[in-house]
């Protein structure tokens, strides 16, 4: 099992989540045992790049992301490519490391995302 959470940086398990899974600089890929297996690029189209992040993780085999929130319609793209996704309701941006977020989705402290949880602010 791999596990992605979107980052701002490179420093693993210490680096802090990103607030955009979609426009975040890197994904820290991580095993079910919490070590770091890959540090990626974000290489999708909303950083200039090409295809979609669920996408690309996709590629990289992973079957779950870790984030702060995202919108149903990329709620939906991930559930189309077999991603569960995990959303962290409570944290703020800025303060929840890598490694904080994995420890509250492996002791059932956040959210599987839904269409009831998610940003309202992303409908499109």
């Amino acid at each position: 099992m791999k596990i992605a959470v979107p980052t701002m940086g490179n420093r693993g398990i210490e680096e802090k989540v990103a607030e955009h899974f979609g426009r975040c600089e890197n994904y820290v890929i991580l095993n079910e045992k919490k070590e770091v297996v890959e540090i990626i690029e974000n290489i999708s189209a909303h950083n200039g790049g090409s295809g979609l992040p669920p996408e690309l993780l996709k590629e990289k085999g992973v079957s779950i992301l870790l984030c702060l929130n995202l919108g149903p319609k990329a709620l939906r793209f991930f559930q189309d490519f077999n991603i569960q996704v995990y959303v962290d309701l409570a944290s703020t941006v800025g303060e929840i490391t890598v490694g904080n977020i994995f420890d509250k989705w492996k002791n059932n402290l956040i959210l599987q995302a839904s269409n009831e949880n998610v940003c309202k602010e992303h409908l499109q």
